[in-house]
Formats: C-alpha cells, sequence, structure tokens
C-alpha cells in the first residue's frame, strides 16, 4: 500500500499557488483516519513524552493565548514523536463552574426564569445540554490550528472518572485532618453569589473617598475620637474601635467605650499592633464580619462578629433601620445621616485597591460565611522542596522565584462555592442526629443513627480543585494502570504566568501528596500576548486579533509559525496581522521552491543513488553543511524551549540560504541540456535531500504545508509526522567550504550594494574592476567567477592584484579585496547628485520637524508614551536613512 501511494504521488505536481483551506482539512482527517496521534500501546518499551492539556473552559472560544500555548504544545509533542518517542498528548476541557453556570443562567433568563424557579436539577439538566451543545466548539477550533492530540482520551473535568478521582482526594484529605469547615471573611461576589480565593480577586487602584467620623465617648458630652474608613456603610457591624498601643495619642483611650453613630451600640476601643498609625487618625473601626484583618484582630480580642449583608450583597436585618438596601445605597443614606447628625468631621480624597470578581468584574464584599477550607502549609513543603530539588525545572528559571514567594507565604484555600455546577461536595448532615458524613459513595442512611433524613451539603467545589488532580485523574486515578505507571510523571507542562498561583503550584502540591511524585518535570511559562504596540489586547481597544480569523486569512501554518517566532522567553510578545502576513508569504515561498524542486525530480528515486559515485561540487558541500548545522541548532533550541531561535533557525536556513543562494547558484546547470547524467542525478538528490530535511524540521512549526509538499517526494513512512526526525552528523562540517562560500556571496552581495547605492538597476550588467592580492582567494574567484558574474549581473571584468582604481568608480570593500564599478556612461553623475540632494534636503525638513516635536515639553507631558517612542523610532529611522545618503553623495562627489 505504502509504495502504491508513494508511486501516485510523485506523479502530482503541486498546484500554482498554495490553498490551506483545501490543505488543512484534508491532512487533519488522514493523520486521524490512520491514528497517527494516539499514543502507542502500553507494552511498548520505547521512552514515553506525555503532557496534558491545560484544560479550556467549556464556554470559551479559542483566543489568541490559546492558539499560542496550543502551538507551543504541538511543537513539542510532534517533534518528539518524530524523535521515536511514544508521544501521549491528552486533550480535555474544564467545566469552569462560575463562567458555565453565568452562561446557563443567562440562557435561562431569556425566558424570563432564574435558576431558582428551575431547581438544582433541571437547572443542571440545562447546564449539560448546553455543554453537549456547545462544549466541544474549542475543542474542534484546537483541531483547526493542527493540534496532533490523542482524542481518544479526551476527558472532561466532570466526567466519570474524574469525578470519583476528586471525591477520593476530597475525602482522604478531610480524614487526615487537612479540610475543615469553618466561619471565616472570605470574598464575596454579589452577582455569582459565591466565596472567591484571593487569586481570583483582581485587585485594581481606583479613585475613592476617605471618612472621618466622629464616635463620642459614652458618659461624655465632649469627648469623641475620629475613625477614618472608605467603607462607611459596614459601620453599622462595628463591634469595636482600636488604636495601635504605641501611639501616645490615644494612651488615655485604650479600655474606654465609645458609642457607635446611628446605631448607639457600645464598642470598646482595644489595642492591637495591627493597627497603622499613619493611616487616617490612626483610630480604626474594627468589624469583623467584613474584613479579614478586622475578623482576626477581632478573635485575638474575642469581639462579636455582626454580619450586616445578605448573599445578594443586600442589607439584613442587622443593619436595622438601614435593611433591605443595595450596598451603594445603604451607603448614601449613612452619610446623609452621619451629616445631618453632626458625625462627619470630614472628607478626603483618597486612591486604594478595590477587588473585583474575576468573572463578572462586581465588587467584591468582604463577607463572613461558612466554608470549607485545605490546610495548605503541610502540602506546601513537599511542593516547594521538589523545586529546590530541581525535579520540576521552571523555564525561564525567573518564574521559580514567583512560585516560592506564593508558597513561602500560602495561606489555606477556600475550595467551597455557593453554585450548581461542579463536583458538589461529598459531605452529608444528618437531620436527626447532626452527624457528619464525609465518604466517596453516596450514603443511604445515617452511619450513626440509620436515619434516612440526610442532606447533602449544598456548595460545590472550586474547579480549581478539579484541576489540580489533571495530571494523574486524567490517567485513570485512583486505578492503578499502565497508564500511569507509564506517563507519570508528565515530561512538560506549557502554561501562562498568571496562573501559576491558581494550577501549578495546586498540581505540584496534589500530585506529590497522592502520587509521591511531581506531575511534570518542566514547566514552560509562556508570553502573553499584547498588540504591536504593547498594549493588552481587548474588545474595547479594538486590537483583538483572532485567531480563527487569521487562519481563515493566512492559513494555520502561518499563524503557528509566526507564534512561535515571537515566542523568547519574556513575560509579553507583541503580535500585529503584518507578521502573519510575513509567514504566510514564507508558505508562498516554501510551496515555490517545492515546485520548482518537483520539476527537476521527475523520475528520481533516492534508491537508485549511491552517495559514494557523487562528486559534490563547492555549492552543494556548503549546503549539505548548512543544512547539518542547522539541524544541529534547532534540535539545541527545541530542547532549551528556544521556540523563536528555533523557527527563525529554519526559516533563515530555508529562505536565505537554500532559496535564495544555492537554487540560484544550481539553477543553470539543472536547465542545461547537455548535462552529465550523474551529475544531473547528483544535484537531484541534493535537492530532494535538501527539501526533505527543510520539510521534516518544518512539519512540528507547519505541519499541514509539510505534509502536503512531503507526500509528493519520494519518502517511505506513511506521514511526515512518524518520519524520523533529522540527525546531526559531526563529521560533515567543513570550516573552509563556508569560508569559501562566504568569499564568493560577499563578492556578489557588494556588487549588487554598489548597484543599489549608486541608483543602478539590479538586472542591469556593469563592468568590474578587482583588486585581489592573495593568490588563493584569486583563483577562487576566477574559478567561481561564471557564478559571481550571472547572479550580479556583471558584463565583463579584470580581475589582478595590483591594478589601479579606474576614474569615476564606486568602490566596494570586501575585506582585502575591493571591487571597483566605473560609472561613466552607466549612471548621469549630475543628475544622480541632484536627485540625492532633493532627497536628503526632504528627510533633513522631516527630522526637523519631529525634533520640534520631541522639544515641545507640551507633547512629552501630553502625549501617550507609545506616541512619543514612534516618533523617536522614526527620527532614529530617519537619521540613517540621512547618514546613507549623505555618504552616496559623497562618493559621488568625490569621482
Amino acid at each position: 500500500m505504502m509504495e502504491n501511494i508513494q508511486e501516485n504521488q510523485i506523479k502530482t505536481q503541486l498546484l500554482p499557488t498554495y490553498n490551506p483551506k483545501i490543505v488543512e482539512d484534508h491532512w487533519y482527517q488522514f493523520w486521524i483516519e490512520h491514528d497517527l496521534f494516539k499514543a502507542r500501546d502500553q507494552k511498548s518499551e520505547t521512552k514515553p513524552y506525555s503532557i496534558v492539556m491545560p484544560p479550556p473552559n467549556i464556554t470559551g472560544s479559542l483566543h489568541i493565548g490559546h492558539a499560542l500555548n496550543n502551538t507551543l504544545q504541538d511543537i513539542m509533542i510532534r517533534w518528539k514523536r518524530m524523535q521515536g518517542y511514544d508521544v501521549l498528548w491528552v486533550p480535555g476541557t474544564d467545566h469552569a463552574g462560575i463562567a458555565t453556570q453565568n452562561v446557563v443562567e443567562r440562557e435561562i433568563a431569556k425566558e424570563g426564569m432564574t435558576r431558582y424557579d428551575l431547581g438544582r436539577e433541571k437547572f443542571l439538566e440545562r447546564a449539560w445540554q448546553w455543554r453537549e451543545k456547545y462544549g466541544s466548539n474549542i475543542l474542534n477550533q484546537l483541531k483547526k490550528m493542527g493540534c496532533s492530540c490523542d482524542w481518544s482520551r479526551l476527558r472532561f473535568t466532570l466526567d466519570e472518572g474524574l469525578s470519583k478521582a476528586v471525591r477520593k482526594v476530597f475525602v482522604s484529605l478531610y480524614q487526615e485532618g487537612l479540610i475543615y469547615r469553618s466561619n471565616y471573611v472570605i470574598n464575596w461576589c454579589p452577582r455569582c453569589q459565591t466565596a472567591l480565593a484571593d487569586i481570583e480577586v483582581e485587585q485594581r487602584e481606583e479613585n475613592a473617598l476617605l471618612y472621618y467620623i466622629i464616635y463620642p465617648l459614652k458618659d461624655s458630652i465632649k469627648e469623641y475620637i475620629v475613625v477614618a474608613t472608605t467603607r462607611p456603610e459596614t459601620m453599622l457591624g462595628d463591634t469595636a474601635i482600636a488604636v495601635n498601643p504605641n501611639d501616645k495619642r490615644y494612651k488615655d483611650y485604650i479600655g474606654k467605650i465609645a458609642i457607635l453613630p446611628l446605631v448607639g451600640r457600645e464598642l470598646t476601643i482595644v489595642a492591637d499592633d495591627y493597627v497603622d498609625p499613619n493611616f487616617g487618625t490612626g483610630a480604626v473601626k474594627i468589624t469583623p464580619a467584613h474584613d479579614l484583618n478586622d475578623f482576626e484582630l477581632g478573635r485575638r480580642h474575642h469581639l462579636e462578629e455582626i454580619n450586616i449583608l445578605n448573599d445578594d450583597g443586600t442589607t439584613n436585618q442587622n443593619a436595622g433601620s438601614y435593611a433591605n438596601l443595595s450596598v451603594q445605597e445603604c451607603r448614601e443614606k449613612v452619610l446623609r445621616d452621619l451629616k445631618e447628625k453632626g458625625y462627619m468631621k470630614k472628607i478626603e480624597e483618597y486612591r486604594h485597591s478595590l477587588g473585583h470578581c474575576y468573572r463578572c468584574d462586581t465588587v467584591i464584599e468582604p463577607y463572613l460565611s461558612q466554608q470549607w477550607f485545605v490546610k495548605m502549609a503541610n502540602l506546601a513543603k513537599p511542593a516547594i522542596e521538589a523545586v529546590e530539588k530541581g525535579n520540576t525545572n521552571f523555564i525561564p528559571k525567573r518564574w521559580t522565584k514567583v512560585y516560592y514567594e506564593w508558597m513561602y507565604n500560602i495561606k489555606d484555600w477556600c475550595i467551597s462555592r455557593q453554585l450548581w455546577w461542579g463536583h458538589r461536595i461529598p459531605v452529608w448532615y444528618c437531620q436527626d442526629c447532626g452527624e457528619i458524613i464525609v465518604q466517596v459513595d453516596d450514603p443511604t442512611e445515617c452511619p450513626k443513627c440509620h436515619s434516612k433524613n440526610i442532606v447533602q451539603d449544598k456548595d460545590v467545589l472550586d474547579t480549581w480543585f478539579s484541576s489540580a488532580l489533571w495530571p494523574f485523574s486524567t490517567l485513570g486515578w485512583p486505578d492503578q494502570n499502565s497508564d500511569l505507571e507509564k506517563y507519570y510523571p508528565t515530561s512538560l507542562l506549557i502554561t501562562g504566568f498568571d496562573i501559576i498561583f491558581f494550577w501549578v503550584a495546586r498540581m505540584m502540591m496534589m500530585g506529590i501528596k497522592f502520587q509521591e511524585d511531581i506531575p511534570f518535570r518542566a514547566v514552560f511559562i509562556n508570553p502573553l500576548i499584547k498588540d504591536i504596540e504593547g498594549k493588552k489586547m481587548s474588545k474595547s481597544r479594538g486590537n483583538v486579533i483572532d485567531p480563527l480569523l487569521m487562519i481563515d486569512q493566512y492559513g494555520a501554518d502561518a499563524l503557528r509559525m509566526t507564534l512561535a517566532s515571537l515566542t523568547i522567553q519574556a513575560n509579553y510578545i507583541r503580535l500585529s496581522k503584518e507578521k502573519i502576513e510575513t509567514f504566510r508569504n514564507f508558505t508562498n515561498k516554501i510551496w515555490n521552491v517545492s515546485r520548482f524542486c518537483l520539476t527537476h525530480l521527475e523520475g528520481f528515486d533516492p534508491k537508485d543513488c549511491k552517495i559514494e559515485d557523487f562528486d559534490f561540487n563547492l555549492f552543494d558541500q556548503w549546503i549539505l553543511d548548512q543544512l547539518n548545522i542547522t539541524v544541529k541548532k534547532v534540535t539545541e533550541y527545541l530542547n532549551q524551549y528556544k521556540f523563536s531561535d528555533a523557527a527563525m533557525t529554519i526559516y533563515e536556513f530555508t529562505w536565505n540560504y537554500f532559496c535564495d543562494w544555492y537554487i540560484e547558484l544550481v539553477k543553470d546547470s539543472l536547465y542545461r541540456k547537455d548535462i552529465d547524467k550523474l551529475e544531473k542525478r547528483k544535484t537531484q538528490y541534493v535537492l530532494w535531500h535538501i527539501l526533505d530535511n527543510i520539510l521534516r524540521l518544518l512539519h512540528p512549526f507547519m505541519p499541514f504545508i509539510s505534509e502536503e509538499i512531503w507526500q509528493k517526494i519520494p519518502h517511505k513512512e506513511l506521514s511526515i509526522s512518524i518520519s524520523p526526525w533529522p540527525e546531526y552528523k559531526k563529521e560533515k562540517l567543513k570550516k573552509d567550504i563556508e569560508e569559501k562560500v562566504s568569499i564568493i556571496q560577499g563578492m556578489i552581495k557588494t556588487i549588487r550594494n554598489i548597484k543599489a547605492e549608486m541608483n543602478i538597476p539590479l538586472t542591469k550588467e556593469i563592468d568590474t574592476h578587482i583588486r585581489v592580492i592573495k593568490s588563493a582567494k584569486k583563483e577562487l574567484i576566477q574559478e567561481y567567477w561564471p557564478y559571481i558574474k550571472k547572479l550580479a549581473h556583471v558584463h565583463s571584468s579584470i580581475i589582478e592584484s595590483s591594478l589601479e582604481k579606474p576614474a569615476y568608480s564606486a568602490t566596494g570593500v570586501l575585506e582585502d579585496i575591493e571591487i571597483f564599478v566605473p560609472l561613466k556612461g552607466v549612471i548621469d553623475l549630475e543628475s544622480e547628485v541632484q536627485r540625492l540632494e532633493n532627497k536628503l534636503t526632504k528627510v533633513e525638513k522631516e527630522m526637523t520637524l519631529i525634533n520640534k516635536k520631541l522639544k515641545n515639553i507640551d507633547f512629552i507631558q501630553k502625549a501617550p508614551e507609545d506616541i512619543i517612542q514612534k516618533e523617536r523610532i522614526k527620527i532614529k529611522e530617519l537619521t540613517d536613512v540621512w547618514n546613507l545618503i549623505d555618504k552616496n553623495l559623497k562618493a559621488l562627489k568625490s569621482l
């Protein structure tokens, strides 16, 4: 079958232009049909290489961040597959608790209902229906990118296997005393009506007002204490006032009683080191139910905890006459009453950090409620040690510090969420005897009193709880199996720096806890993408680059290669459509050079070639050496996760070395009718060998076009995706060959540069006089002069070691070689001088205008930084242009 496929496809030429829409769908289907993405049989002794995909949310659509992250994963997976590893890339999606529940709630709101109207079971049915309908969208979009996942192992964070793993972990941690339930001040989103972990809260600096409120002292007409707050409505839940014990201003106030304005509640004035004497007046109101620091201070001083809010963010009965108001309405009424009754001392402008829900952007309310927590300190220690010992490595290494900072200062993790969509907490409460039942399987009765009257906890687990188990739960845990034994620990995790805390650290802790080993050996932190001006992409700015649109316009390969070429080990990279267009041009270049090669490979079969019979010329040896060097570099760069260097090395070799030089150098011999049969076969062999290796080097980056072309050239394997990765051959490097070709290239470039500087058309034939002192170089130039003459478009030349510079000639220098181009009769000297002087004047005017702008203080102070930077770049570019024109002008005037 393979021979038939090969024979038929060799006869088929490429279409005149590359059409990614036809090619991409065809080859992706081909790979799937032939099971080329599947891991090998578990019994295989081949060395494993495994990655578990960071699961995208089922509510998501492919954005440019997904495109980058999955392109990098696919590069590594395809590369390792070609290197012969038993590769496993596990795909999957995340149920995305808050995000999915919000989407489904909006859907039913269109029907005039809320989730409470439907009830929990019916709502969950709707959520599952939504997931079945839309949950695979992003996976299909990843397939458009060319992701070579083992789709037979697709996982979902709410599937049966993962649900079993989640319950097993929860119960184990609970039984060890690492999970507990407690009243605690948590971050509460009134819109989503759920608790949020600290790292799920987005903090933003905002302008606010600082209110100075008078609190009278008990049994005193004149004495009072003033406190400052940005949240005056929370005073309704005040249970104390605190001062710093070392603050001399309040030494005599400690222990006295203040009266809460508007309410009349007695408040003890306590001393605590937590209080900052420099904030406000140095005296602060203490509201234990609505501020975490106040909560902890309140526990130290045994203060009452008064919650004044309902779940939806409105005030409750504890707010007295201020009940049943929104936070904003309550604040306005409290402020109005404080002013009317003379309790407002003053108001100042203030800037502070305000928390927002990471999903819906609602302002977060610190809120006292009963929640489930995981004790993190003991789980963090071995996860810290694993990185310290180098068992797991962060790339770039600087992210290790970020990981340590969070892990060393880790707090207990609030894992309960007041949602319906998610893993319901496996805890039941006996309504008759009060027994708390925690177990993996649903109980049918209370184990203590045998009552059937048991109720499950209403809350679900934080989405990140199931995600923390992803590396081992996706491989079948808690069941022990060959997948887990072979592919765990996984080889690599590629993710963004924004979820080192959310996800990476938690996977480390859970993996070590339940597998007694790290979840991955390396963590590559990919950069985040900004627009070309360094701004965050957002719909409001109109600067979002849609990867699906880019695939439609330019093809997946162009997008993939662009993203890979930009991926340096930095925090951010800048992307533009123009950069994608550059690599669309590269796909066209590959296509065209392949068409050229295929034209000259007709009837060629590498099996008929005996390498030892070939007499490779200088250029053959050079391109073969350069290929060898390229293989070495690309392999080393991929081993070091230097994606940009790897991509650009292939790009440079393909475009600059192979297309621009080698093809041009051998074209004549290929078109010669009298070419010797062995000579022709030798040239065909080099063309085939270089093209074959370019395509295999390109395949991890540009899988579609590389497969399409590779199938048209002689090959052995079913697909390029399982062909062997090119190998570096150390003994083949010949330094003297590179030096010789470098001189020939330098000669051609220098003559071309002279033409460009003198405004002579590139194809216009000119005369040259070449002074070369060293006889070896002279012989080299004379031997390969036909090539230099053709590519530089030279009519005639004199090559001597002691010739004089001709009159009216331009000069080019290549180390110790001088090239003179007589200009008499070639250009109109006076007209050219006039043209350059006019151009110089025009550039000078532009420079004057920009310099004037950059010296304008108003412009510098008021203009956006990116606009100023653009002007600075422009002046630098104009300066370079001016210098070049000036140099050429002086050269002409000196003739």
